[in-house]
């Protein structure tokens, strides 16, 4: 008989599901007048962000959310999804924040394949909104942001509830509850992927815990800090930062949009201690012009991930008094698994030398089990040279459940028991991956997927257009932009100017193709483009 097997069973006094609900009940109940949210002139205690949480849970009770449910976010990084973080878990229902650089068919298809039942949205993002709603076949309850920061000559009404009122009539002694297990879906986030139509990530509320803790540790992050809200929260849910900083009894500003003036000046307000930003944000600070720059009080902690940076930026970073630090990671992974942890033996390197190993993907997070790049086709792991080449693959419990309705898509992606990431990269002798390209094409355009195989779509619809392909192209301000390379139809000559007005009309502006380039595409025997080729021309 093993007797540690033996009359020790989980109970519930020894076993509690893991979630970050219990982040602000627990700031709320050590910390309840100490500030948690600010944003412009709106300041919410620890206990008035609880308060307005529970309220808002109890009031999607009223109308009928429950376990399962999706309710849905549209909105700029303003306290109303910070507050979603809570709030829609705390009903038992899904968070499904969508990018609100979207376009309007893109927004319908996420609101009809989630299911959702609720979408909360700011009224500056009416245009696309509307026009998503025309074409969405179902009922769906709409509750406005109206929020007096916005731009007021967009703003328009949407739906028939407004946030602050809908939020009053919750109860603010609502017994909400707590997840009956770990594994209970607590957001849905979609990407962009390799196909036209986004796919559905599902985290779970464990797997968001162990983020928060894990990102605590690997960032250093002190209590009581002062973070920006750089990183939009629809993105791999802020990269799960508004559950992270409660945890730390940290102070969330948020900024609605990105105004470099305005960081720095928040900065300087709040003592900002920490922000995470892709590379194109940090290209943006550096390049700022003096009078929108303030000297900085004290050092600043940013983390940057999307596409790789250019390891200049990091020299330019530093003059101004912020220490960045190279992260990755994908939306199937609750956002950062690897870090560039710095060793201390480095210090002796020139600063190029330095910059350059800055720039590497890195190493595992301490909440990921394992991060390897390996040959995909024989599963072994690659030589560490700095050479050969693999695809990351990862594994651990920030890995997502997997993707909504879509289990051929998710069993793919898990094959072999690691979560294949489509980025290849390769392994130096000191363990650090860096990534060398992307199997899938993404483009990742400051700091955004995009599918190459979704504009090359679009152009295809074009009459003048026999065959379209699409590729990254390097850019300084955004990382990487598309470029476009047509074959025109016979007698049906077509402009650059207007292939790029044609995407305009159906694609979100980040989307469309930034250059445009005619030519006969360089084809394999059996006719596949070769894109190896394209990209060296670009």
């Amino acid at each position: 008989m093993n007797h540690y097997e033996t009359n020790l069973d989980k109970n519930k006094a020894n076993y509690v599901p893991l979630t970050p609900l219990t982040f602000l009940k627990r700031a709320r109940e050590i910390y309840p007048n100490y500030e948690a949210i600010i944003y412009e002139d709106r300041k919410y205690t620890w206990n008035e962000v609880y308060k307005r949480a529970v309220k808002f849970a109890s009031a999607l009770s009223k109308i009928g959310i429950k376990k399962g449910d999706t309710v849905s976010f549209l909105a700029f990084n303003t306290p109303e999804i910070f507050e979603g973080h809570y709030s829609v878990p705390m009903a038992g229902a899904v968070l499904n924040t969508i990018n609100i650089r979207l376009d309007a068919n893109t927004i319908s298809y996420i609101l009809d394949h989630s299911d959702a039942k609720v979408l909360v949205v700011d009224r500056q993002l009416h245009g696309e909104v509307k026009k998503a709603l025309k074409t969405l076949n179902k009922q769906i309850i709409i509750i406005d942001i109206d929020d007096k920061n916005a731009d007021q000559s967009k703003l328009e009404k949407i739906g028939d509830l407004e946030y602050e009122s809908f939020l009053n009539t919750g109860d603010e002694n609502f017994d909400w509850q707590m997840p009956e297990d770990e594994w209970q879906a607590i957001s849905l986030s979609y990407t962009s992927g390799t196909t036209g139509n986004p796919k559905g990530v599902v985290y779970h509320h464990r797997g968001a815990y162990l983020m928060s803790t894990g990102s605590s540790v690997a960032w250093n992050m002190p209590n009581r800090l002062n973070f920006l809200t750089v990183v939009p929260m629809f993105h791999c849910n802020g990269w799960c930062y508004p559950w992270t900083v409660p945890m730390l009894n940290g102070r969330t500003i948020c900024l609605r949009n990105i105004d470099i003036k305005k960081i720095f000046e928040l900065i300087d307000k709040y003592e900002v201690t920490h922000f995470g930003g892709a590379p194109i944000v940090l290209n943006m600070i550096t390049g700022a012009p003096e009078s929108d720059k303030k000297k900085l009080k004290q050092k600043v902690y940013v983390l940057t991930a999307g596409a790789p940076p250019p390891s200049i930026i990091f020299k330019k970073m530093r003059a101004l008094g912020f220490e960045v630090m190279h992260v990755y990671g994908l939306t199937e992974t609750y956002g950062h698994v690897t870090q560039c942890a710095w060793n201390d033996e480095w210090n002796n390197f020139d600063e190029e030398k330095q910059n350059e190993i800055k720039a590497r993907q890195g190493v595992r997070y301490p909440n990921t089990e394992g991060v390897v790049v390996l040959d995909p086709e024989t599963m072994k792991e690659v030589p560490k040279d700095g050479k050969t080449i693999g695809e990351i693959m990862i594994r651990g419990n920030v890995v997502m459940k997997g993707y909504f309705k879509d289990k051929d898509a998710t069993d793919k992606a898990m094959k072999d028991g690691w979560f294949h990431s489509g980025d290849l990269a390769v392994m130096h002798p000191d363990g650090y991956v860096k990534i060398q390209d992307r199997s899938k094409d993404i483009i990742i355009s400051g700091g955004e997927n995009i599918s190459s195989i979704e504009i090359e779509n679009t152009l295809s619809k074009h009459p003048s257009v026999s065959i379209a392909a699409v590729v990254a192209k390097p850019d300084e301000k955004w990382g990487e932009v598309p470029c476009a390379f047509i074959e025109m139809v016979k007698d049906k000559p077509v402009s650059e100017k207007e292939l790029i007005d044609f995407c305009k009309e159906t694609l979100a502006g980040f989307k469309v193709p930034k250059k445009v380039v005619f030519c006969d595409l360089p084809k394999t025997s059996t006719g596949k483009i070769q894109k190896f080729e394209l990209r060296k021309q670009v």
